[in-house]
């Protein structure tokens, strides 16, 4: 069995960036806010500032990745954990959990103590996951994209500033 990995991608990886988000956006289409017809017009400059304007992780097993998530700067003191995906073949496996540990660890480096998320209504998969990581509903609820009728609900946890996570 291969040992998972993480790395933070670059704007040189805009190319695998693109490939890995767009079969998210296929498999989860409302899991995002988001569409795949939206990002597929992307131009190569877009995704470029995309990986510029964040910290997007993968999870790689044997070279081949099997998960993808970002962090990217919100509130003052608040991060936000988005586009948290792990790839349909490789879920159970841990790959989730790692990617949230590597944002809460990130925070915790760069002296970010709240990380938040959204949840759509009804992925209890997702929600027992970031549960596990000590994240709590708000209260606060809004449309998963404008004018949709799905809503996502958010989550936040405190982190502390010396790494652990």
């Amino acid at each position: 069995m291969q040992t998972i990995s993480v790395r933070v991608l670059d704007v040189l990886d805009w190319a695998l960036y693109r490939a890995v988000r767009l079969a998210a956006l296929a498999d989860a289409p409302t899991a995002f806010a988001s569409t795949l017809g939206r990002e597929l017009a992307f131009s190569e400059d877009r995704w470029r500032e995309r990986l510029a304007g964040r910290n997007q992780f993968v999870a790689e097993d044997g070279g081949e990745v099997c998960g993808l998530v970002g962090v990217v700067p919100a509130d003052p003191g608040v991060a936000e954990l988005v586009s948290l995906w792990v790839r349909p073949a490789a879920r159970g496996r841990g790959v989730g959990d790692l990617l949230v540990r590597e944002v809460l660890r990130w925070a915790g480096d760069h002296d970010v103590p709240t990380v938040r998320l959204w949840v759509a209504e009804g992925n209890e998969p997702a929600e027992r996951l970031y549960a596990r990581h000590d994240f709590r509903r708000t209260g606060t609820v809004q449309p998963v994209r404008p004018g949709a009728d799905a809503l996502e609900f958010a989550m936040t946890r405190s982190v502390p500033v010396d790494g652990a996570g």
